[in-house]
C-alpha cells in the first residue's frame, strides 16, 4: 500500500472549521476504490496543525487519487485556509492494513 502522513498548519481563524472546509474533499477521497484510509487528527500540541494520516491500496489508486476532480478541486478550494504549504511523508509499504503494537499488547 501507498501510507501518506501530512501536516496542514492552517491559518488560525479557520483551524476550528477546518474539519468542516475539508469535508467535501475528505468524503470523496473516502469513496474512492482504492482509499484504504483518510483520518485527521488536531494536533494536542499545536491547534493550529492538521496530521492527515491516508493509505491506498497500491500506487494506482494513488494516482488515480491524485488525479481525481475532487483532489483538483482541493487543490483549489484549501491553500486559502493554510498557514504553509503542507509536509508530507510517503511510503510503499508492504502490507494492506493496520498491524498491532505487540510491545503494548492489552491482555484482558
Amino acid at each position: 500500500m501507498i501510507f501518506i502522513t501530512a501536516k496542514f498548519q492552517i491559518l488560525p481563524e479557520h483551524a476550528d472549521n477546518w474539519p468542516e472546509i475539508s469535508a467535501d474533499f475528505t468524503a470523496a477521497t473516502r469513496n474512492e476504490d482504492g482509499c484504504l484510509w483518510f483520518d485527521w487528527s488536531r494536533s494536542v500540541d499545536d491547534p493550529n496543525e492538521y496530521v492527515l494520516v491516508e493509505a491506498f491500496r497500491d500506487g494506482d489508486a494513488g494516482g488515480a487519487h491524485v488525479q481525481s476532480d475532487h483532489f483538483k478541486a482541493a487543490q483549489q478550494k484549501l491553500p486559502p485556509y493554510l498557514a504553509s504549504t503542507p509536509k508530507i511523508v510517503n511510503f510503499e509499504v508492504p502490507q494492506s492494513e493496520w498491524s498491532e503494537l505487540g510491545e503494548m499488547a492489552v491482555t484482558r
